[in-house]
């Protein structure tokens, strides 16, 4: 559930505090990221919670109603369509969401009088009335029901987003981004799959934590390199009068441009002036694009950016001068057309350099082996596949992290030494 938008926004809010109280403690920095990221995903089943809350409110109401000393007609034989929604009924019992409910000892019973009137103002909706007055009944219409309500009446709602505040100061920025997963969560749901349809994991995989800790690390500790790069490139602008907001979020935008090759140019650009435009000045989002772009520029004249589309601006300028190359036969047709196509590399063309990689490393592997063979004669050598050495990691729970130091090279090498002689 918690994607890159949310990383990069959670990032930017820890290293700004983290100057803020000092920088003295990147270790305990570390821990209040992913604390607060565990927040948002605690946000997330909350407000799955929530949608079963006000359906428990409205079957209270019809109870309610039913032991008056003189219930009408109606009110002694409600509706209860909405009460017996399908899809909130396997929500209730869903067993991800139940755990998470007994394990936070969180609830929305502390709540009730936001809850009753979030129900009233449901129930006065033409959705809700359209729904109640339809003759057919489905599993996809009782869904499709709390898909409307949620986007209309849940996903901008001022009374809420100011509850959620008063109740965590994580949840202040969050609730826009959970929103989309709560939305997303409904869609998913099927009929079949009673109380085990699953959720929205918390990351959708490894990788995705292990790009929050690389590029939070990478922000502080190559700061004084980000900040000079921002000062060469800014002309007649003092670094000193900048919104330090600015200053920390093209930090985290250089962190992510330096060290995250696989991601495109564009989205990192884009990602990082969103942030600017929301979270700091009304003049941060085309100053931080500017100067951002100012740097893109700066960074592949230095040959120090391998990133692909070349911007615009250096195609046009380059083009010329690349077709000479081409012409020339300098570089191949395949050279050239990296260099001047406009669209992100393709699954193939990635699948493609892939094949050519391991090409070369296995000629390489075999030009290194005579090598040592002729320099060590009576030395034996050890040949191990990095995959073995990948499954003997998790066989033996041996965890590999990158982002804290270079160790991970020498405890591979050592490894491959004893998964080779092994296996």
């Amino acid at each position: 559930m918690i994607n890159r938008v949310l990383i990069r926004l959670k990032i930017v809010q820890i290293v700004y505090a983290y100057y803020q109280n000092g920088g003295k403690n990147l270790d305990t920095a570390e821990k209040e990221l992913f604390f607060s990221l565990s927040k948002a995903y605690d946000l997330y089943n909350y407000l799955l919670l929530l949608m079963v809350e006000v359906t428990k409110q409205a079957e209270r109401k019809q109870n309610a109603a039913k032991a008056k000393l003189l219930p009408s007609e109606e009110e002694l034989h409600p509706n209860t369509k909405f009460v017996d929604n399908r899809f909130i009924a396997q929500l209730e019992v869903n067993e991800q969401l139940r755990q998470f409910a007994e394990s936070q000892k969180k609830t929305w019973e502390n709540e009730s009088e936001f809850v009753k009137n979030l129900c009233e103002k449901i129930m006065a909706t033409e959705t809700y009335q359209n729904y109640m007055e339809a003759e057919t009944s489905s599993y996809e219409e009782d869904r499709e029901l709390w898909r409307k309500l949620y986007k209309t009446i849940i996903f901008n709602n001022d009374d809420l987003d100011q509850l959620l505040e008063d109740q965590s100061l994580y949840w202040n920025d969050d609730k826009e981004i959970v929103d989309t997963f709560v939305l997303k969560t409904i869609k998913r749901f099927a009929q079949d799959e009673c109380g085990n349809s699953l959720l929205l994991p918390e990351f959708k995989d490894d990788a995705d934590k292990e790009f929050a800790c690389k590029l939070f690390r990478n922000a502080i500790t190559n700061a004084e390199e980000y900040r000079t790069l921002m000062s060469e490139n800014s002309k007649n602008w003092d670094m000193s009068r900048l919104a330090f907001m600015d200053v920390v979020i093209m930090q985290v935008a250089l962190a992510e441009l330096m060290t995250q090759n696989d991601i495109p140019l564009s989205v990192t650009l884009n990602e990082y002036v969103e942030i600017a435009k929301h979270y700091s000045t009304a003049k941060s989002g085309s100053f931080v694009n500017g100067l951002l772009n100012a740097i893109t520029k700066s960074l592949r004249s230095a040959g120090k950016l391998d990133k692909y589309p070349v911007d615009p601006e250096t195609q046009a300028k380059m083009r010329v001068f690349w077709k000479l190359l081409y012409d020339k036969q300098f570089i191949s047709k395949t050279k050239y057309e990296r260099l001047t196509c406009k669209e992100e590399f393709s699954a193939e063309q990635k699948a493609g350099f892939i094949a050519r990689q391991l090409v070369e490393t296995g000629q390489g592997t075999k030009a290194i082996t005579r090598i040592l063979k002729q320099a060590f004669p009576k030395a034996d050598l050890v040949y191990a596949k990095a995959g073995n050495v990948s499954s003997f990691r998790n066989e033996f729970d041996l965890p590999k992290v990158r982002c804290i130091n270079d160790l991970h090279h020498a405890q591979d090498a050592y490894l491959n030494i004893v998964v080779g002689n092994t296996y």
